[in-house]
């Protein structure tokens, strides 16, 4: 059994989870307000690391607080990634894999389980890298990147290795999205500072990167508040921010994940009360909210009692 499938086996275990017919947008439905659909929830934030049940309740909890990134594995474990160090959790809570940083100076940004069984892991420093480790938490591979700064907290953050074998990687402080090889070659850059988005001084600063299943690539721009969809030429083809929303939600974004139905679900990192997660539709009306703990990162895990299908793009 795994969170995905056979039941849920973690989240079950709470009487939380209503079953319930799982809510969809298209262009003709958008009559649908926020307590028509309820999710649950991995969350990595500076209070919280662990599950939210659909009614918002803490279901599992890692006991460190802090997290940036985390997955639900398909096999019911649960990788997490601190600046100091990456743990998988197993269903017993007992920690079955490591990989800490190597100074104190350097700090983790990120954490994917890949589909050989290696974790890629993002390593900012003096020389940043993103590293794939063995299951024995050995290097197996080690990308170099390009920041652009030498300022190790805003050199990088969410990055995600593409099925062609590269990897998608936000600077901050180089106002871009880099696609690398493996041999670290830049092949394609996505600016985030252009005129249309309100150049530098806007200070869109890509936190998280997503490559969409039509190609295009969606990114959070964390003190721009907003989250835009560039097409593979760069161009702005979709983009939501306060002006859109009422109650200026957009509070320094840094998560995201598009969901199946083509909803984004956005983490406002910098928000103390009020709304800290929220769903938006292709034709930017908020759908669903939360306003429990903090979220840095998060994995949306089932909507209305049935378990999200595919590889989460988050």
């Amino acid at each position: 059994m795994t969170i995905f499938s056979k039941g849920l086996l973690l989240l079950m275990m709470s009487p939380l989870f209503l079953v319930g017919q799982a809510a969809s947008l298209t262009s003709e439905n958008h009559e649908i307000i926020k307590n028509e659909i309820k999710h649950s929830f991995f969350l990595a934030g500076p209070n919280f690391t662990g599950i939210i049940g659909e009614d918002g309740e803490e279901i599992w909890d890692s006991g460190k607080k802090s997290a940036r990134d985390g997955y639900v594995l398909k096999n019911g474990n649960i990788l997490i990634c601190w600046a100091d160090e990456v743990r998988e959790y197993n269903k017993q809570k007992k920690v079955v894999f490591t990989y800490s940083r190597a100074e104190e100076s350097m700090e983790l940004g990120t954490a994917v389980r890949l589909s050989n069984g290696n974790t890629m892991i993002t390593e900012s420093g003096s020389n940043p890298r993103i590293v794939e480790v063995n299951k024995k938490g050995v290097v197996v591979k080690s990308v170099p990147l390009k920041p652009d700064t030498d300022n190790i907290h805003m050199q990088t953050r969410m990055a995600r290795k593409l099925p062609n074998g590269n990897y998608l990687v936000p600077h901050l402080l180089a106002f871009a999205v880099k696609e690398y090889q493996p041999d670290g070659n830049v092949v394609n850059v996505f600016k985030t500072d252009l005129a249309e988005l309100g150049g530098r001084e806007a200070e869109n600063w890509p936190f998280t990167a997503i490559r969409l299943e039509n190609g295009n690539t969606m990114v959070t721009l964390t003190h721009g508040n907003k989250v835009v969809e560039f097409d593979s030429n760069g161009k702005v083809v979709w983009k939501v921010s306060n002006s859109d929303l009422e109650g200026t939600p957009f509070v320094d974004p840094c998560g995201a994940q598009r969901l199946p139905n083509g909803n984004t679900v956005i983490a406002s990192y910098g928000a103390q009360k009020g709304i800290k997660l929220f769903e938006v539709s292709p034709d930017k009306s908020m759908v669903w909210s939360y306003e429990g703990h903090r979220a840095h990162h998060f994995q949306i895990l089932t909507t209305n009692g049935k378990p999200l299908k595919g590889t989460p793009l988050k």
